[in-house]
């Protein structure tokens, strides 16, 4: 409904001006849906107006109205064509729109832009960096992985979607202590084993191994010293030290990539900090030049943050090696002068939120001025049902493991839903339920607001019937086949025409509003970084449809105009089902 509210938004405005006759700001005027569809498709509250006008808000929208009323012939020539009427209720003014009109125009629109539909150029000319995923390449990814990566691409796929020019940043976690903590574990029991000799993926060997030397480092007081040696080993160019470290992390990354290419995730460019955290020292020594940093006894390198409520923090440690921070310092510069941005996005866990408090401080204090445009998404933990995940102590749902549980789940619910459902048409039973599984993922994880931890359940995951990514898809198969029979009997209903004026149940008129609000949608989530504005839209209008579906006969109709006219709106329906699917990283099926 979008067009129709930034509409009557300037004729309110502009009315309200003339009844203050002094300046209003813009600004103050708000619309809202009516809690019921008999009260009009837009409410404006008027008790914003009270202190201008100097009376009640009932008596304003009185006012008001009779104002508009006055100019009736003048409000098709503001746009406003599409009104059939304004009433007063108490202190709203409400307005019913014309659904013939209403319904043409959408649908209109809709079947003109196809894929289009929907995006916007309020972002044109930004460029914006997302940086999201950061693997380390001690361990596979996880869970938390799934959720950092179905945040980024659809981030990246939404801003894009109102013109932002989007440039996708994956930084791997390639060097530091914990990386040392599996090298040091291979030296000591894994010596002479590769992928290869396991069968096993890289990542998943070195994973086991960082887990090995936990159990170890109960046991062996000297275990964390001797990772910390490798540590300064390899920053010191060790060659038998920098010789392992390239080896395993050429398996993990290699592991790593094949879940990537599993679940769709792509980027524009990859960082590793192994790259950059030289570039964060030079910076660190810059900002002690400069006496933004100071150096304690020990030789460590600190910034005193206390006067902004961050405390103090170390940059490099007494050794001379690096930390996060440093790093970060780097990278960050790097990223700027590969491509200056005018805002850039890390995806990171709230647990980190400090740290990037910390990192824009430094940034700032070091005289960086786009450190202004830095942003952290900050999201939520993510548990399975049974509980907490812990790296170090082996209870991390690997993605792989999880993906291929969800896909063996979906062939076993297909099934059992072709027996029961005419819809189900399953012919690549495999490669369906790999779709039907990188849906239900996308969207179980992109459906809370980001900052919500939430609990993973697989099964609810796949639910036909809930809120899923799979109900989702089968809203969009119903279409499929709808269309697909339709076509099959199309000679039967030849002569026949779309009038919108036949569309008059309260479900067609919801569908309509539902898509007329698409790009609405859209755009907040854009604004807000938030995937699960859109996953309820979409949310909505599949419900929506589903109802109207099991209430409605589409194609044994003997008026041809009403079969034609319910086809082009569920045509409409399916095109922004299509659109939105695409953001969130939901693949749109034809058949199951």
């Amino acid at each position: 409904m979008t067009r129709y509210k930034q509409i009557w938004k300037r004729i309110i405005h502009r009315a309200v001006e003339a009844e203050a006759a002094a300046p209003v700001e813009a600004g103050a005027v708000i619309v809202e849906n009516p809690p019921r569809a008999e009260l009009g498709d837009l409410a404006f509250p008027m008790f914003p107006y009270a202190p201008i006008l100097k009376c009640s808000p009932t008596e304003i929208a009185e006012r008001v109205a009779r104002r508009l009323s006055a100019q009736q012939a003048d409000l098709s020539d503001r746009g406003a064509g599409a009104t059939e009427r304004i009433e007063v209720q108490g202190p709203y003014l409400n307005v019913h729109l014309d659904r013939p009109l209403v319904i043409a125009e959408v649908i209109a629109e809709v079947s003109k832009s196809l894929h289009q539909y929907g995006r916007g150029k309020d972002l044109a000319g930004r460029r914006i960096i997302v940086e999201f995923s950061a693997p380390n390449t001690n361990k596979p990814l996880h869970l938390g992985h799934l959720r950092n990566d179905a945040l980024g691409m659809s981030i990246a796929r939404i801003l894009e979607s109102v013109g932002a020019d989007v440039y996708k940043v994956n930084l791997i976690n390639d060097r530091g202590v914990h990386i040392c903590k599996s090298m040091v574990a291979y030296q000591r029991f894994g010596q002479g084993t590769t992928p290869e000799k396991r069968n096993q993926k890289g990542d998943h060997l070195v994973g086991d191994l960082y887990v090995r030397f936990a159990e170890w480092a109960k046991e062996e007081p000297r275990a964390e010293e001797l990772a910390r040696q490798m540590l300064k080993s390899w920053e010191e160019g060790d060659p038998e030290v920098r010789e392992l470290w390239e080896r395993m992390n050429s398996w993990a990354i290699a592991g790593i990539e094949q879940t990537y290419e599993k679940t769709g995730v792509t980027f524009d460019k990859i960082y590793r900090e192994s790259e950059t955290y030289l570039l964060g020292r030079e910076i660190v020594k810059l900002g002690l030049e400069k006496k933004i940093f100071y150096r304690e006894e020990d030789g460590s390198v600190w910034i005193d943050l206390s006067a902004e409520k961050l405390d103090k923090k170390v940059l490099l440690r007494s050794d001379g090696t690096s930390v996060y921070m440093t790093q970060d310092l780097g990278t960050a510069v790097q990223r700027y002068e590969d491509r200056s941005f005018s805002r850039m996005i890390y995806v990171v866990g709230n647990e980190q939120r400090f740290h990037f408090r910390v990192l824009f401080k430094v940034l700032e204090r070091l005289g960086y001025s786009w450190a202004k445009n830095l942003y952290h998404l900050a999201y939520g933990m993510v548990n399975l049902p049974e509980g907490k995940m812990k790296s170090r102590e082996g209870t991390v749902v690997d993605a792989d493991d999880l993906i291929e549980e969800l896909e063996n789940l979906a062939v076993e619910i297909m099934q059992g839903q072709e027996a029961q459902t005419e819809e189900i048409e399953v012919e690549d039973l495999r490669g369906t339920a790999e779709k039907i599984a990188l849906g239900a993922l996308n969207y179980y994880l992109l459906q809370p607001s980001p900052l919500r931890d939430m609990i993973f359940d697989p099964k609810e995951s796949l639910s036909f019937t809930g809120n899923t990514g799979v109900y989702l898809q089968y809203s969009g198969v119903r279409i499929s086949s709808l269309m697909r029979k339709y076509g099959e009997r199309a000679g039967k209903f030849e002569g026949g025409a779309f009038k919108p004026e036949l569309l008059d149940q309260a479900d067609e008129w919801s569908l309509v509003k539902q898509l007329a609000s698409y790009p609405e949608s859209l755009a907040q989530a854009a604004t807000e970084l938030n995937p699960s504005i859109l996953t309820t839209a979409l949310f909505e209008l599949a419900q929506t449809f589903n109802r109207y579906w099991h209430n409605t006969p589409f194609l044994h109709n003997e008026d041809a105009d009403l079969v034609i006219s319910r086809i082009r709106l569920c045509s409409a329906v399916r095109q922004v089902l299509y659109n939105g699917m695409q953001l969130i990283g939901v693949p749109f099926l034809d058949r199951m």
